[in-house]
């Protein structure tokens, strides 16, 4: 598929970044931007310094000097701190590890890579939407700890395609999960945003977590859609144009009463399928004005 993208290699004053996220003590974004643009994504406020006047998904700067970076501030850290475990590192937190010019570039790889110079003994964490991620398995296999995730929201319906057009579709994302658990790889899958037009297709929404719970994941989270207002005004802006008719569908997300319907039918689809959810619940962003 054509697409205009502006890239551009920069250089990063910092990589090894304090986490905001539950789950996680250090992030690393080798990117800022991200090709697959989705049309819900929470980080599209990354670039609104660097790149104000373009849409999400049109630009994606490259951090080339992160692997040496990460290098000097790990190193440092373990040092200051006497051990080889500073915490949960996570790739990444406002782009996708392995998005396309990944592997060009192989900034993701070369950052794993110091870890594993390093002999870092923390856990690694990894989530992307890409299969690209299956290229690295060598180095998940020489690193201490790690756990691999993928986003998966369908089981590969038009209106989930049109919403993550640029990344890898849904049944290719479970097929690499497949591909890692067989290399024995500990794998996990994030099942979010939940999409108002799938989730209540019971019979879809049980057969992804029929494939996930095939596919060998030992864990998934849940995840309710955020439409704080920036997030919303973009999403809206593409269903306007091309999805009018489910507007109203995502505006009913909204609802106390649709996330409590919707926890019910998930909390029976769980229990029927076996899987573990990460704490217990999906989980639920607080609506932003």
């Amino acid at each position: 598929m054509k697409s205009n993208i502006k890239i551009q290699e920069t250089e990063a004053k910092s990589i090894l970044q304090k986490s905001g996220l539950p789950d996680a003590d250090w992030v690393v974004n080798p990117y800022t931007g991200c090709r697959f643009g989705c049309k819900y994504c929470y980080a599209a406020f990354v670039g609104r310094f660097r790149h104000p006047n373009e849409d999400w998904g049109s630009y994606l700067d490259i951090k080339t000097n992160a692997p040496e970076l990460l290098k000097k501030e790990l190193a440092r850290k373990m040092e200051k701190m006497g051990v080889k475990d500073i915490g949960t590192i996570f790739f990444s937190s406002v782009t996708d590890p392995y998005q396309g010019i990944e592997a060009k570039y192989q900034i993701t790889r070369k950052c794993l890579e110091i870890l594993v110079e390093l002999e870092y003994k923390g856990l690694v964490s990894i989530l992307t939407k890409s299969r690209l991620v299956t290229r690295d398995i060598d180095i998940f296999k020489k690193l201490k700890r790690v756990e691999v995730g993928l986003t998966v929201t369908s089981t590969g319906d038009p209106i989930s395609r049109y919403l993550e057009t640029y990344a890898t579709p849904n049944e290719k994302r479970i097929e690499a999960l497949r591909k890692l658990n067989k290399e024995g790889i500990k794998t996990y899958a994030f099942v979010g945003p939940l999409l108002p037009h799938y989730v209540w297709q019971e019979k879809q929404l049980e057969e992804l977590f029929k494939q996930l719970k095939k596919a060998g994941v030992s864990y998934i989270y849940l995840e309710h859609l955020n439409l704080s207002n920036q997030i919303k005004e973009r999403l809206f802006k593409f269903l306007k144009k091309d999805y009018p008719e489910l507007l109203e569908k995502f505006e009913e997300s909204l609802k106390p009463e649709y996330r409590e319907k919707l926890d019910k039918l998930l909390s029976r689809l769980i229990n029927k399928t076996g899987l573990k959810v990460i704490h217990q619940k999906a989980i639920y962003h607080q609506d932003k004005k």
